[in-house]
């Protein structure tokens, strides 16, 4: 491939997808009761711990109206953002494809609990769904968390780099190494399963609960090839 000539050429941008449940605030408060009951009832899990996470078998053991509802926008939201992120990539613009819910989960998290820096494998997309969380302006004002009290921080594929870069002012592109998404109940964000991202340390008057997922996709053809194998 040769690039046309121009003065800059931004390559290997990051996308990720940002998405509102319409329905948030009729199907949030039932599927908090639901994620309840069902830490409630698991004869593995600690009543009093500060985390928790279901097992991510839910599209099988979940079958309530509400819950069909948020799987629907989840997998409406994943599509779009899909689409636009292959947009000018994909040989015939958008073809057919099949979308795969891989596995999906809540987790319960509260005072001080974390998710440190990871991935997720076997998966091409990954998602997380915001159900409940203090308000900003009660989250915000914990006396040692502030503003990063429960956040979602991603960090960008040249993070990795910035430890034994050299830094001036030259590249001050590159030192905004993060991003920190603030978690609005309702609020879905769409993520390439390679992006590494934690979940930031937690504590307020109510649980944060979160819904992940991670997802894969198939071209329709069969071949998940962008160009016909030619034996070499």
């Amino acid at each position: 491939m040769s690039l046309p000539t121009q003065d800059l050429h931004a390559l290997w941008s990051t996308p990720m997808g940002v998405h509102h449940c319409p329905q948030a605030s009729e199907i949030n408060p039932l599927l908090v009761r639901v994620f309840r009951a069902m830490r409630a009832t698991d004869p593995d899990a600690d009543a009093n711990a500060c985390f928790y996470a279901s097992k991510d078998d839910l599209l099988r053991r979940v079958s309530i109206p509400e819950w069909k509802t948020l799987v629907q926008f989840i997998v409406e939201s994943l599509r779009k953002t899909v689409v636009q992120a292959n947009h000018g990539i994909w040989p015939d613009g958008a073809p057919g494809f099949h979308m795969a819910i891989e596995g999906i989960w809540f987790q319960v998290s509260n005072q001080g609990a974390h998710h440190d820096v990871h991935t997720h494998g076997n998966c091409s997309w990954s998602g997380v769904y915001c159900v409940q969380v203090d308000a900003p302006e009660l989250r915000t004002q914990h006396p040692a968390l502030k503003a990063h009290n429960g956040v979602t921080r991603f960090y960008g594929p040249h993070f990795n780099h910035l430890g034994g870069a050299h830094m001036d002012f030259g590249n001050a592109y590159l030192q905004a190494a993060h991003v920190d998404v603030e978690p609005v109940p309702g609020q879905l964000v769409v993520f390439p399963s390679w992006l590494p991202h934690q979940a930031m340390p937690y504590a307020g008057e109510t649980d944060r609960i979160i819904v992940s997922f991670n997802a894969s996709i198939h071209a329709e053809s069969g071949s998940d090839a962008l160009r016909p194998y030619s034996g070499t």
